[in-house]
Order: C-alpha cells, then sequence, then structure tokens
C-alpha cells in the first residue's frame, strides 16, 4: 500500500464537538489528544514517517484566558502521561513553532521531550505549537536579511533552497498530504510555504471523532490524486 512520506493535520472541531454535548471546551480538547495518539500510532504502523499536528497557533493567543490555560495545561499532562510510550514505540517528538516566547516551564518540557526522543527513527511526531505560517516566513526573511547584511550571505545566492533553511522545517521533507479536519474549508496560517504542493483534504468530521477509517478516507482519496508539482504529464 502507497502512503504519503509526510502528513500534516489541522486538527479542528474539538470546541464545537464538546458544545454539541453540552460540555466545557477543554472537554473536546482532552478528547482530541485520545485522537492524536489513535493517528500517530496508526501512522506508525503503516509506514508514514513524518506527522505534522497543528496544535496551537500564534492567533489562539486571542481565546479566553481560561481556555489558553487550560490548553497549556492540557500539554503538559499529555507529555507526563503519554512520553514513555512515545519512546517505547519509537516516536521522535520535534516542536516547530515561537517556544522562545512560552513560559520557562513549557520551554523546559519541549526540551526534555525532543531529547528524551531525539534516537528514535520509527516516526517523527512534528507538533506546531505557537506556530504561524506567516510568522515563521517574516521571521526567516529578518534571518536572511542580518546574514546579507553580515556579509555571510549575498542576495544573489538566495534561491529557495536557500530560502528553506530558514523555516522551522529546515531539515523535512515537504508535507505530501494536509489534512483538516471539522469542516472548515481555509488554511489557517498553516505551512504556508511548505504546503505549496500538497495533497489538501477536507472533512467535516470533527477532530475527537477522526478515527482511523476516518484517516483511510483521507489516505484513500491521496492515493487516487495525480501529482504533478505544476507540469503536465505526457500522454
Amino acid at each position: 500500500m502507497v502512503v504519503p512520506n509526510h502528513v500534516a493535520i489541522i486538527m479542528d472541531g474539538n470546541g464545537r464537538w464538546a458544545r454539541e454535548r453540552l460540555m466545557p471546551r477543554y472537554y473536546g480538547h482532552r478528547e482530541g489528544v485520545k485522537s492524536l495518539k489513535r493517528i500517530v500510532s496508526y501512522s506508525s504502523d503503516i509506514g508514514i514517517k513524518i506527522l505534522t499536528v497543528y496544535a496551537f497557533s500564534t492567533e489562539n493567543w486571542k481565546r479566553p484566558i481560561r481556555e489558553v490555560q487550560a490548553l497549556m495545561q492540557l500539554m503538559e499532562q499529555t507529555f507526563a502521561l503519554e512520553l514513555e510510550e512515545l519512546i517505547a514505540n519509537g516516536v521522535r517528538v520535534k516542536v516547530i513553532g515561537d517556544i522562545a516566547s512560552l513560559s520557562p516551564k513549557q520551554q523546559r518540557i519541549w526540551q526534555m521531550a525532543e531529547e528524551r526522543t531525539k534516537h528514535n527513527q520509527r516516526l517523527l511526531l512534528n507538533v506546531a505549537f505557537n506556530y504561524g505560517g506567516r510568522m515563521e516566513i517574516v521571521r526567516a526573511v529578518r534571518s536572511i536579511a542580518e546574514a546579507v547584511q553580515e556579509g555571510r550571505l549575498a542576495v544573489d545566492q538566495i534561491t529557495d533552497d536557500v530560502f528553506v533553511q530558514y523555516l522551522f522545517t529546515n531539515d523535512l521533507a515537504d508535507p505530501d498530504l494536509i489534512i483538516r479536519t471539522g469542516g472548515e474549508l481555509r488554511l489557517s496560517n498553516f505551512l504556508l510555504w511548505q504546503g505549496a504542493y500538497a495533497e489538501w483534504y477536507f472533512t467535516d468530521t470533527l477532530w475527537p471523532d477522526f478515527d482511523v477509517e476516518e484517516f483511510e478516507k483521507a489516505l484513500a482519496s491521496f492515493r487516487q490524486r495525480e501529482r504533478r508539482f505544476g507540469s503536465i504529464k505526457e500522454k
């Protein structure tokens, strides 16, 4: 069975899932962690090498303070409970985003997760946390401008390949498939550079209900796509 090398997911719909059940939004986020566990396990089993998930965006700070605090607490609890299992299953954790602006405690949690899983090779779980595509691109442009100003890089040396080296994902292949759950049809500032030629799959299924069967629907759709990367196929 052909599987994409790199799958990325916008895990949307936790809040609506909870609201439909007359529960607080935190309940939906907690159930969403269970969906993530299922997808991580299945991705590893079928040979997907990179799974990137949109966990917390730079825009999510605009949400009510109680929800933001609950999300941060959930992140801490998830690593406390799940890290050993991730290690045992050969999952390497990598975080992309502006981690430097998080609290020292949260920074230590991410650093510990990356350090303790750095030798695992079965699956890379790439977590976009405090991440935004525009922020990432602006950050890269600033770094390139500094390199030019300091004489470490000439303007005519700036190419696509050079630009990529200044992104959070500089050592990763671009996503082959990007999935958005929850029924919304927008990019939401996710992997704007990296997703230029990704295949997109949108589903109305809310993230806590996204199971292996729903994931297989997305993978089946991907297998039916003809990827041309801007060219045409000769007949």
